[in-house]
């Protein structure tokens, strides 16, 4: 059976860090966000800032700051924009499965491309409370949901037990990603993905 998939999305939650002033002009807005994904490509997420968006966009200061507070807000939103449909939801009839494929995905973008910008946003969030807020509901959410869903179908297919802490076992799948992503100690690659998978799957399929 071919296996269905579907893309993850930024969630129920717009992408888009609401901020008061005027409205956004598509077309400087577009150019922005094209900018920030730009310099963090050329650069990095720690060399970027609003005088080198402004430049390369074409743009004054003025007009970033009036759409967004930071460097920080203008780089989540172009990243979560770059990034949508990019992690594909995988839905094989096997939970066990299904959590490998999606771990795989996620692993994989982290150690190519995003990891640094990830690294980036979530130190930003530890010291301002605001941007913590966008990053959890733009960024975070999401994440959790996309997980959320696998799980939800491994108990509808009886795989997994009705009263299983979902929550729980989204933060235990997740928690070990976070601590390898931020310390760097050991890879986030396939075998890794493989053995979140297997012991999740094991310790909830062999609860019963």
């Amino acid at each position: 059976m071919t296996a269905k998939k579907k893309s993850v999305t930024s969630g129920t939650k717009s992408s888009t860090i609401p901020r008061a002033g005027r409205p956004r002009n598509a077309e400087s807005h577009e150019a922005i966000l094209t900018a920030a994904l730009k310099l963090l490509h050329d650069r990095g997420y720690r060399s970027v800032t609003i005088e080198g968006i402004a430049s390369e966009a074409g743009v004054g200061k003025q007009t970033i700051y009036r759409w967004w507070r930071s460097k920080a807000e203008v780089i989540l939103e172009a990243f979560t924009h770059h990034t949508a449909g990019r992690i594909t939801i995988p839905d094989s009839g096997n939970v066990k499965t299904d959590l490998q494929v999606f771990l795989t995905q996620a692993f994989d973008s982290l150690t190519r491309e995003s990891g640094e910008v990830v690294r980036g946003l979530m130190s930003e969030a530890l010291i301002d409370p605001d941007f913590a807020e966008a990053m959890h509901d733009i960024f975070i959410t999401s994440r959790r949901s996309a997980l959320r869903g696998i799980l939800f179908k491994g108990i509808e297919r009886g795989e997994l037990a009705s009263d299983v802490d979902i929550e729980l076992i989204i933060d235990l799948i997740y928690g070990p990603m976070w601590y390898r992503l931020l310390n760097k100690h050991a890879p986030l690659n396939p075998r890794f993905a493989k053995q979140i998978s297997e012991m999740i799957a094991g310790k909830l399929i062999g609860s019963d």
